[in-house]
C-alpha cells in the first residue's frame, strides 16, 4: 500500500505538467497560425514609428501619438531580429506572451506552489490569446506586462543582504513598464504600496523604510528620466512633451465619468462572457484565499494587485477591449488560488478524486477555445482579421501599399487622410506629414483645430506624390460638432492637385474590388472606400 500510495504521489505532478505542456503547445500552434494576421492600427502605429527608429529617425518627428516611446522601441527591436513583416512582428509578440507566461508561473510557484503557478501560466495562456481582448494582437498592454511582473517577482525575492540592488531593479522593470505606456504608473504605485506595507510588517525603522522608498522609486523614475534627457538631446523633446502630456491630458477627459460605467459594462461583457469559466475561477480562488487563515495574505496581495491593474484600466474612461489584457495577470494567479484550494481539499482522497480539480481546470480552458474555435483554427489570417474588425480597412491596406511602393521611390512622401498608420509601414515610405491618426483632429478638445491646420501646412510643404483618402466613419470618428476644416481643404487640394489613380471599394466583409490606375466613373454598388491620389506632373 505504501508502494501505490507513493506511485499515485508521483502520477499526479507529472499529470499537472503534461496538461500544462498540451495546454501551452496549443496556444503556441494558435499563435503560429495566425502570425499572418493584417496589423491594425496600433499594430500600424508601432511599426511605423519602430521602422523609422531603425532607419535613424527619433520618434515624435514622422509620427505623433500621446504614448510613451518605450513599445516603439521595442518594435524596433523586435523587427531588427525577426524583420519588418507581419509575421516577425507577430513571432516577436508569441516570445513576449511566452515570457509573460513564465513570469506568472514563477509568481504563483512564489505565491503558493508549483500547481498554483501552472495554473496561472495556462490561464494567462487562454485569456491572453482571446479574440475578447484582442490579445493575438501586438498592443502596448502585452509589453507593459512583462515588465512589470519581472519586477513584482523581484519584489516578492528581497532579501536584506540584496536588497538595494534588487530594489533598484525592481523598480527600473517597473519603469520600462511606464515607458511602454503611461497607465503602468498604477503598476508602479503597486510595488510602492506594497514595498511600504511589506517593511511595517516586518518592523523596519521608519529611516529604512524611507531609504527602500526611495531607491525603489529611483529606480522607477530613471527609464523615463534618461528618455526625457535623451529626446532633449536630440530637439524633440518639446513635441514629445506636447503630445505625451498635453495633449494627453485633453484627451483623458473627454469621456464624461457619468458615462463611464456604461461604456465599462459594455466591454466587461465582452471581455468576461467568453471567458466565464476562467473569471469563476478567479473569484472561487479570491473568496476562499481570503476565507482561509493559511492563503490570506496570498489573497490578500492578490486583490491589491487585481485593484491597481483596474486602476491601469480606468484613465480617460475609455475601456477598450485589449486594455483588459492588465487585468489578466491578477485574474490567473486568483484562478490558480483557487484550483489550488480544490487541490489542498482533495489531498487525502483517493487518486480519483485528486484528478478533480486538473477536469475542473481543462474545463475552464476548453470552454474559451472551443467558442472562439472558428478563429482559432478555421479563419485564414485575413477573414481572421475581418471577422475581428469588419469595419476596418486591414487586410485592404496590405494591397494599397504595394501599389504605394511600386510607384514611388524612397524619398517620395506620402499622406493618408485618415487613421490608417499601417499603409506607411507596409509601403516603407515617410509620412508628408506627424499626424499618422486624424482622431484627435475630430474630437471636442482645444487642440483640434490646431492640429488640423499643422496637417495641412505639412502635407501641402512636403508635397507627397500620392494621397490616400480613407472615406470610412471608422477612421475619422467624427462628431457633430468636429470642426471640418480638414475636409474642405482635402477636396480642393485634391480637386488642384491630384488626379485619382486608385480606388479601393469595400462593398462589405470579405468582398472589396480594386481599381488601381483605370478607375472607373461609377460602380454597381458603392460601400466604404478609399481613393488613392497621384500628384499631377
Amino acid at each position: 500500500m505504501p508502494t501505490r500510495r507513493r506511485d499515485q504521489e508521483r502520477v499526479l505532478p507529472i499529470a499537472w505538467w503534461l496538461v500544462a505542456a498540451g495546454v501551452f503547445g496549443l496556444i503556441i500552434a494558435i499563435r503560429i497560425r495566425l502570425l499572418g494576421v493584417p496589423l491594425e492600427r496600433d499594430e500600424g502605429e508601432y511599426a511605423y514609428a519602430g521602422q523609422l527608429i531603425l532607419q535613424g529617425v527619433p520618434p515624435y518627428t514622422l509620427a505623433y501619438n500621446m504614448k510613451f516611446p518605450g513599445t516603439y522601441a521595442a518594435y524596433a527591436a523586435i523587427m531588427s531580429i525577426f524583420g519588418q513583416t507581419i509575421a516577425g512582428i507577430h513571432l516577436g509578440l508569441l516570445l513576449v506572451n511566452a515570457a509573460t507566461i513564465i513570469l506568472i508561473f514563477l509568481l504563483g510557484r512564489r505565491l503558493v506552489n508549483s500547481v498554483v503557478g501552472l495554473t496561472a501560466g495556462m490561464s494567462y495562456a487562454v485569456l491572453s490569446v482571446s479574440p475578447s481582448v484582442l490579445g493575438f494582437a501586438g498592443h502596448a498592454t502585452h509589453f507593459v506586462l512583462l515588465p512589470v511582473l519581472g519586477g513584482t517577482l523581484l519584489l516578492l525575492k528581497v532579501r536584506d543582504r540584496q536588497a538595494f540592488g534588487c530594489l533598484l531593479t525592481s523598480g527600473l522593470l517597473f519603469g520600462l513598464g511606464v515607458l511602454m505606456k503611461q497607465p503602468a504608473v498604477f503598476f508602479a504605485l503597486f510595488g510602492a504600496t506594497y514595498l511600504v506595507s511589506n517593511s511595517f510588517h516586518r518592523r523596519f525603522r521608519p529611516e529604512k523604510i524611507l531609504l527602500r522608498t526611495l531607491i525603489f522609486s529611483t529606480g522607477v523614475i530613471l527609464p523615463l528620466a534618461i528618455t526625457c534627457l535623451l529626446l532633449w538631446r536630440i530637439g524633440v523633446f518639446d513635441r514629445f512633451w506636447f503630445w505625451t502630456i498635453d495633449y494627453a491630458r485633453q484627451y483623458g477627459s473627454i469621456v464624461p465619468f457619468s458615462q463611464a460605467p456604461r461604456f465599462f459594462f459594455y466591454s466587461a461583457k465582452e471581455v468576461i462572457v467568453v471567458c466565464w469559466p476562467i473569471w469563476t475561477l478567479a473569484g472561487i480562488g479570491l473568496v476562499a484565499g481570503l476565507w482561509e487563515r493559511r492563503t490570506r495574505p496570498v489573497a490578500a496581495f492578490l486583490l491589491g494587485f487585481l485593484f491597481f491593474s483596474a486602476l491601469a484600466l480606468c484613465p480617460g474612461f475609455y475601456f477598450r477591449l485589449h486594455y483588459f489584457i492588465l487585468l489578466l495577470p491578477a485574474v490567473s494567479l486568483l484562478a490558480g488560488v483557487g484550483i489550488g484550494r480544490l487541490s489542498d481539499l482533495s489531498v487525502d482522497r483517493f487518486i480519483v478524486v485528486r484528478f478533480i480539480p486538473i477536469l475542473i481546470l481543462g474545463f475552464a480552458l476548453a470552454w474559451p477555445i472551443l467558442a472562439e474555435r472558428k478563429f482559432f483554427f478555421e479563419a485564414s489570417p485575413a477573414d481572421a482579421s475581418r471577422m475581428i474588425y469588419p469595419e476596418g480597412p486591414f487586410v485592404e491596406s496590405i494591397r494599397i501599399a504595394e501599389y504605394l511602393r511600386e510607384h514611388t521611390n524612397r524619398n517620395d512622401t506620402i499622406a493618408v487622410l485618415g487613421s490608417e498608420p499601417q499603409i506607411y509601414f507596409y509601403s516603407d515610405r515617410h509620412s508628408a506629414t506627424g499626424h499618422i491618426y486624424t482622431y484627435g483632429l475630430m474630437e471636442t478638445q482645444k487642440y483640434a483645430s490646431q492640429m488640423q491646420q499643422e496637417m495641412i501646412r505639412e502635407i501641402e510643404r512636403a508635397r507627397p506624390k500620392f494621397l490616400i483618402s480613407v472615406v470610412m466613419p471608422d477612421s475619422w470618428l467624427q462628431r457633430p460638432e468636429s470642426e471640418r476644416l480638414i475636409f474642405t481643404w482635402a477636396n480642393e487640394y485634391a480637386a488642384q492637385n491630384y488626379t485619382v489613380a486608385g480606388f479601393v471599394n469595400m462593398v462589405a466583409p470579405g468582398k472589396t474590388d480594386y481599381y488601381f490606375d483605370n478607375v472607373p466613373q461609377s460602380v454597381p454598388q458603392l460601400g466604404k472606400y478609399i481613393l488613392i491620389y497621384q500628384r499631377k506632373s
